[in-house]
């Protein structure tokens, strides 16, 4: 039975109409027809409904029952700040973070980022990302989406860093291991993670996050690409913390 996500409160009535790119996705791509059974998920809960009907623009969905709640993923809701790479990297990272569990995966332009988004951009390339998050949560079967946000400046993604642990990812860091800073603690509430672009993060920029309450930490003697690290480290801490293993 195919699953979709669909807007919270969603699944509250007993009818569910859906139109846009998922109503183009299920009839021009998937070609469902009047009669189908499809399973729907409203990152609350999921209910099992019939397709109804098919119009041009929308289709309608019967809802079987109640939602029933979703089984979420255990551990603390992890932050992916991703320095913006070069090509297709991006896309890469927005699918398997998803896959991970990313709870959310915020680009940013870093000042040795060699791709660069322009506010005239910014808009479509956000939209873009998104549906990449969501085709790859459908296709993993996540109980919730990932938001997808972008952080046009370094700074601007600082402020809005409020996790309870942060950790940068940074090659330069020779004391600190992750392994040191993850052993013995109390998993916490959320995680943010700092991964620079091709060529890593500048010394300024690693000032300014530890200066904003983030712990630099190695991955030791193993260089990993931009594409590699935040994958890494995501698989490490829900390994560790979260329900990965």
């Amino acid at each position: 039975m195919r699953r979709f996500f669909v807007p919270s409160g969603s699944l509250d009535g007993q009818t569910v109409t859906i139109d846009g790119e998922l109503h183009h996705h299920m009839i021009r791509v998937l070609r469902l027809k009047a009669g189908t059974h499809v399973l729907l998920v409203d990152g609350k809960g999921e209910s099992r409904g019939t397709i109804s009907h098919v119009g041009k623009e929308s289709l309608t969905i019967v809802l079987e029952g109640e939602a029933l709640p979703v089984e979420t993923g255990t551990g603390p809701a992890i932050t992916l700040y991703q320095g913006l790479p070069k090509g297709d990297k991006l896309e890469l990272i927005l699918q398997k973070g998803t896959e991970l569990g990313a709870t959310a995966i915020v680009p940013f332009q870093a000042a040795r980022s060699v791709s660069r988004v322009g506010a005239a951009q910014s808009d479509n390339k956000l939209e873009r990302w998104q549906r990449i998050a969501d085709e790859a949560a459908r296709q993993s079967q996540r109980a919730s989406l990932p938001r997808i946000s972008f952080a046009g400046s370094f700074g601007e993604m600082l402020r809005s860093a409020n996790q309870s642990l942060k950790l940068l990812l940074w090659e330069e860091e020779q004391e600190t291991l992750l392994r040191t800073v993850l052993a013995g603690r109390t998993a916490p509430e959320s995680v943010a993670v700092i991964v620079g672009p091709e060529g890593g993060l500048s010394g300024e920029e690693a000032r300014q996050a530890r200066d904003s309450g983030f712990i630099p930490v190695s991955l030791g003697s193993r260089i990993l690409r931009t594409e590699t690290a935040g994958l890494a480290i995501l698989s490490i801490l829900q390994f560790h913390w979260g329900d990965l293993g």
